[in-house]
Formats: structure tokens, sequence, C-alpha cells
């Protein structure tokens, strides 16, 4: 084993031999969009999403189940499975299989293997005092969806929302592997500022970020101000409490986007600064339009996150 569960991984990584290695993962939710075909594809796309964080290549993936049998029709469920498989297919990979159970509430995800070549494997640990901090896409998944939910949402801001959900991590993880990165993890459930603590702590350094440069979705602030925020997004204020610190010149409505879980979310990369315009241009040129820098590293702090 050569990446386990010590340093919160977006992945476990396996040596099969001298040059190739297996990356595992699983993720799998409850219904964020109205639509099952589109769900299914937002599934997929997060998860195959922690394979491209590792700087691996999806292979396989296997469907994960729960359906509350009687009371939606096969039909969803099918068309949840077609979404996926799309996805799949979009990142190269095959779907060999899964399983299923009956379940009081609707869950789909998938459990991928990708392959990397041992030695170039990219883990969410290695961030240095200095390197510059790149994120690949837009924040505010989380309060747009939450925001369909109540009704208040745009159909701009659900339309960005989900092409931004559906985009595969591809092209992002190709460029990168290209680069001299330190670090990187993908955006997801623990929202821009857990994933970070997550880097900058098992990194030994402190990352800040700044709160104007964060990519964000059409409508995010409005809605955040609206008050459409997650379960998950209070969840990560409570167990970041002592982890973070926030200035008190950063706007209400940004602070809620940094703590706002993401769904199929970007790729936050640590690399030498002087690197770090070269790769936010070749990721524009490729069409991964939200990349920014969002912040740098610095030596290890009394907390291991600022938003400034």
């Amino acid at each position: 084993m050569i990446v386990g569960t010590e340093t919160s991984d977006d992945a476990g990584v396996f040596r099969l031999r001298e040059d190739l290695a297996i990356v595992n993962t699983v993720d799998f939710f409850t219904p964020i969009v109205d639509d099952p075909y589109t769900f299914g594809q937002i599934a997929a796309a997060n998860a195959l999403s922690d394979v491209y964080a590792m700087g691996g290549e999806p292979r396989t993936a296997l469907n994960i189940v729960g359906f509350p049998k009687g009371k939606l029709e096969l039909e969803v469920l099918t068309e949840i499975i077609r979404g996926g498989s799309e996805r799949v297919r979009a990142a190269g990979a095959v779907v060999i299989g899964g399983h299923s159970i009956i379940d009081d509430e609707l869950k789909y995800g998938m459990a991928i293997t990708g392959v990397v070549h041992p030695d170039r494997v990219i883990r969410n640990v290695g961030v240095q005092p200095g390197d510059a901090l790149v994120l690949t896409k837009a924040l505010g998944t989380g309060i747009i969806t939450t925001a369909l939910k109540r009704q208040k949402a745009s159909p701009a801001s659900v339309r960005a929302a989900v092409a931004s959900m559906i985009a595969l991590n591809d092209t992002a993880s190709a460029i990168m592997r290209a680069a001299a990165v330190h670090a990187c993890s993908d955006v997801t459930g623990f929202g821009l500022l857990g994933h970070s603590f997550e880097m900058a702590s098992g990194s030994g350094v402190t990352i800040v970020l700044e709160s104007r440069k964060l990519p964000l979705l059409p409508g995010a602030k409005a809605l955040a101000k609206q008050g459409c925020l997650t379960g998950g997004a209070k969840r990560n204020r409570d167990y970041l409490a002592n982890k973070v610190a926030v200035e008190r010149s950063v706007r209400g409505d940004l602070v809620d986007i940094a703590f706002d879980p993401q769904t199929s979310g970007g790729l936050l990369i640590a690399l030498p600064a002087e690197h770090a315009g070269a790769l936010i241009e070749q990721l524009h040129a490729s069409r991964v339009a939200a990349t920014a820098q969002v912040g740098h590293a610095t030596a290890a702090e009394d907390v291991s996150v600022r938003l400034v």
C-alpha cells in the first residue's frame, strides 16, 4: 500500500508492480437535481474526480445503488445508471457491474479503479511554503442546489452549476501531471476551507486563501445572502471552528461559499509560485475556464488556514 487513510487523501493507492499501481475510491449520495440522467452524470463525475486528483487515470467503475422499490418507477433508475455510464465512457473507462439494495431513500454513486505509475502519485500533502494554490472550478454548487430545492435558484445559476458538476477533471489532471506540482486535492464535501485544512495540516504549512480571488458560480453570492445554505456547511463550520481563521473584513457571503460543500468540485493544486501563471494559462487554453489562483502557502502559523 502506497497511500492509505493516514492523511485524508482522496483515494487509496496500491502498488501492483514497479511501474504500475491502482487507485481505488468510492462515493455516493442522494439526488441533488431533479433529472435522473443528470443526477447519474454528476454522481459519476464526482466519484471519478478522486482518481484524477491523485494523478491517476480511471479504468473501471462499479455502480452503487440504494433504490426505494415501489416508490419510484424503475425507469428512474435506468436513467440514473445511463447518466453515470455516459460519464464513465467520457472518462475512457468502463462500467463492469455493481450492486443494488432496497433503500427508503434513493442513493447512487460509484466505486472507481484507476491506474497510476507509483512514482507519479500526487497526494494532498507536500505543500511547501511559498507555493501558489490554484483552483480549477468555480464554487457554490451546494448553495445553488439547495436553492433549487427551495425554488429560489434561477435557471441560469442551475445550468452553470450542473455544467460544472458534470464536467470531468480529466483535462485539469492531465495538465497538472505535466507540471511540477507539490500536492493536489479535489474540493468536495468539506468545502474549500475543509480540503485546504487537510492539505495544510498534512503538509505542516498554513494556507492563506484570498476571498476576492475565489471563482464563483453565477448567483452563488446572492443565494448565500438569502440563506440558501446546506446542513453540510454548518457541519463544516463546526468542525473547522478552531482550525481556520477568517478575517473580519471578509464578506459574509464569501465566508459561506468558502465553507460550502461542493459536489464534483475542482482540483486544488499546490505548486511553486513561479510556475502558477503557466499552469493557469494552459488550463484556460484547454477550456478549464474558471481556473484561478486563490491563495498561497506560508510557514506554519497558529492556524492551518486563513481566509483573508
